[in-house]
């Protein structure tokens, strides 16, 4: 009965690292087009704060974002950013106008969802939207 308890046991541990395992993409191809930006969060786990942001991933490196203030300060916001897939990871332009990167791995990625960690957040993305 012990060996059976520790093989279930081995068997969930494997199952729960083998889930969370991150995406490598192996080039921009894989997520070119338009995506909307609905939720970002301190950890899968944690509650998600909505959030109104359109990312399109152009051929050509360029990542355009389009953000409306929801408080009706400022209306909305667009800002062309660089990126580039480099080691299976988006290496994405943390500030425009500045040669400062950030990186965000694709941890799930299925059908039109995906889910990326950057340094501080993770962005819950769904492809379509409007630019």
């Amino acid at each position: 009965m012990k060996t059976i308890t520790k093989a279930l046991f081995l068997a969930a541990l494997f199952l729960t690292f083998s889930t969370r395992a991150d995406v490598t993409l192996k080039d921009n191809s894989e997520i070119l087009g338009v995506w909307s930006l609905y939720a970002e969060a301190m950890a899968l786990d944690k509650e998600k704060r909505s959030i109104n942001t359109i990312w399109e991933f152009k051929k050509d490196g360029t990542l355009n974002t389009k953000s409306k203030d929801t408080r009706g300060r400022t209306g909305t916001i667009k800002i062309p950013l660089k990126y580039s897939i480099v080691d299976g990871a988006i290496r994405k332009q943390s500030t425009p106008g500045r040669e400062k990167y950030e990186t965000c791995k694709v941890v799930e990625k299925e059908g039109y969802e995906m889910v990326l960690k950057c340094k501080f957040l993770h962005y819950f993305l769904r492809k379509g939207g409007e630019i």
